[in-house]
């Protein structure tokens, strides 16, 4: 049962009553994690029932490989029962695969999936704008307080320094990626050449958009088993498609071709590209869908799945080594979020300060007793940031109170 109270109160809204809970791919499949996503119209639906129960700053990551929900509550589990009443999965399902972090835990928890160290793929940036976008869905329902904002801005602030700082998220960290960094790196001027991609799978799909996303090209023809699925994908990322059939005047067309359709027989014969000009082929097929015999071609540029491993091999080595440089800059972050809500906590003592210092200012005595400075707003403010400071170094709020109000009493022109 969610619990029912209201949580406007500055004081509950700190690091001490902050928790996420959530499931990832570290130990929960696929098809549990599919149970708990969440899209659009549950997420509405969730804040909605947030706000009927006193939650009201509340924000949830969904992603193929997450599901968690942050926020303000008297205990995790509050957070769990009101994810898994608009999903399909169960709470006690949740449960089972349930990390629940509380407090600075909990925070420090935000910074590490933002930077990616949290990621299946190490360093996986993809993670920030699944981040950014929570959030903005969250704010424009009015569930983004003055922690949350807090909190994410530096989240971003910190990722964008170790995206600019370390190389965490350098190299190519999947074969599909590969494939496209490798062209990328080795042909000049890939986008004005003709690209054949052979299967539309996982792999070859991801491929493709790679190929559109980072060669800046729709010069791409694809070929599928299913010729339907084939013309789909091309419509929706406006490429050209064709059929098995013309496979053999579409290859000589080619002057780049990727396999992936892991046929069980190889799909590229050594008649296919014999005396056809130059051809870089990369088969990301287990087994190889390209014949030995077309490998050795003097006018074949071979790559295979096995070399594009390797270098995601190297990359996985060369990012675990930047993991350190990342968590310092995390550590400087974080420290500084941690002293913003500490400070945080002194905000209702400072505003009653405020009051208390007009009221003394417009007090007949105190008019006749002081030299009225020239401009009391300026007067005021500069005891209220003196107060604040002593505050952070001594954290004696009641001490520096009564001290302010000498200060400004005493307070000559």
């Amino acid at each position: 049962m969610i619990i029912d109270h209201k949580m406007n109160s500055q004081y509950f809204k700190n690091i001490t009553n902050f928790f996420v809970a959530g499931i990832n791919y570290k130990k929960s499949d696929a098809s549990i994690r599919g149970q708990f996503a969440v899209n659009n119209e549950q997420y509405s639906a969730i804040l909605k029932k947030a706000a009927l129960h006193g939650l009201n700053e509340v924000f949830i990551v969904s992603t193929c490989n997450r599901t968690e929900i942050y926020g303000f509550a008297n205990c995790g589990y509050e957070l769990v029962e009101l994810l898994c009443s608009q999903t399909i999965g169960e709470a006690e399902t949740f449960k089972n695969s349930a990390y629940i972090k509380n407090g600075i835990e909990a925070v420090e928890h935000v910074y590490t999936v933002g930077a990616g160290i949290d990621s299946q793929i190490l360093g996986d940036y993809e993670i920030v704008g699944q981040l950014k976008t929570a959030v903005k869905f969250a704010k424009e329902q009015g569930f983004v307080g003055a922690f949350t904002e807090r909190l994410i801005n530096s989240v971003l602030q910190s990722s964008k320094l170790i995206k600019n700082n370390t190389e965490l998220s350098g190299g190519t960290v999947s074969v599909a990626f590969a494939a496209v960094q490798y062209i990328r790196n080795k042909v000049v001027n890939p986008s004005s050449k003709n690209i054949l991609l052979l299967g539309i799978g996982k792999i070859g799909r991801n491929t493709c958009k790679n190929m559109v996303d980072y060669l800046g090209t729709t010069n791409i023809t694809l070929i599928n088993r299913s010729p339907e699925k084939a013309a789909e994908l091309a419509t929706e990322l406006g490429l050209r498609s064709a059929h098995l059939e013309n496979l053999s005047e579409e290859i000589k067309k080619a002057d780049i071709i990727l396999v992936a359709t892991n046929s069980p027989e190889p799909i590229i014969l050594k008649e296919h590209v014999e005396g056809e000009g130059k051809k870089l082929i990369i088969d990301l097929s287990i087994p190889y869908n390209v014949e030995e015999a077309a490998q050795h071609l003097p006018n074949v540029q071979m790559v295979n799945v096995d070399e594009l491993s390797k270098l995601k091999d190297q990359t996985l080595k060369m990012r675990l080594a930047e993991v350190p440089k990342a968590r310092a800059i995390i550590e400087q972050l974080k420290h500084e979020f941690e002293e913003w809500c500490e400070m945080r906590k002194h905000v209702p003592m400072l505003r009653d300060l405020k009051v208390k210092l007009k009221e003394l200012y417009a007090h007949p005595q105190y008019i006749q007793t002081t030299t009225c400075p020239k401009n009391i707003d300026t007067q005021i403010q500069r005891v209220l940031n003196e107060t604040a400071g002593k505050i952070k170094i001594q954290n004696q709020r009641g001490c520096q109170y009564i001290a302010a109000l000498n200060d400004f009493i005493s307070a000559k022109n």
